[in-house]
């Protein structure tokens, strides 16, 4: 049986880095150094999901804008285009957008505000554990 979003957060947990569009793209640098993470969600009113910002997004800031990409704002360099999940989203559906579009984060959405968010790291813990289960599923059968 395919795991669930929903059984990824509820291992893992639900929290979620988010910071406004008026965040600089150095305030988010630090932010993604500190907790040692690849993405923020950047969320307007009603914890709503504006975009991401990413460490790719990042590089391209500073690749395009050069130290003064620094000063400006998420709003101006994110990633407005977000894909979502839901948790009744499976594991296999996750890795097909994850690999399709080439994403290493997807924010998952309940009524239309941010609920948690799941890491391509996460998508692969979850898949090694459920092979393992059918593998040891099958040990067990075949012992009889």
């Amino acid at each position: 049986m395919t795991s669930s979003v929903k059984a990824i957060l509820d291992l893992k947990g639900r929290d979620v880095i988010t910071a406004g569009p008026s965040t600089t793209v150095a305030e988010a640098a630090t932010i993604l150094s500190k907790k040692k993470i690849g993405a923020i969600v950047v969320v307007g009113m009603e914890n709503r999901i504006s975009g991401m910002f990413t460490e790719r997004d990042l590089v391209h800031a500073i690749a395009k804008h050069g130290k003064e990409g620094l000063d400006q704002s998420l709003a101006q360099v994110m990633t407005a285009k977000v894909y979502r999940c839901n948790e009744d989203t499976t594991v296999n559906e996750l890795m097909e957008l994850m690999t399709s579009r080439r994403f290493r984060h997807v924010p998952v959405e309940s009524n239309g505000k941010l609920a948690g968010i799941i890491s391509i790291g996460d998508v692969v813990k979850s898949r090694i554990a459920e092979v393992e289960r059918e593998a040891e599923e099958i040990k067990a059968y075949i012992a009889g």
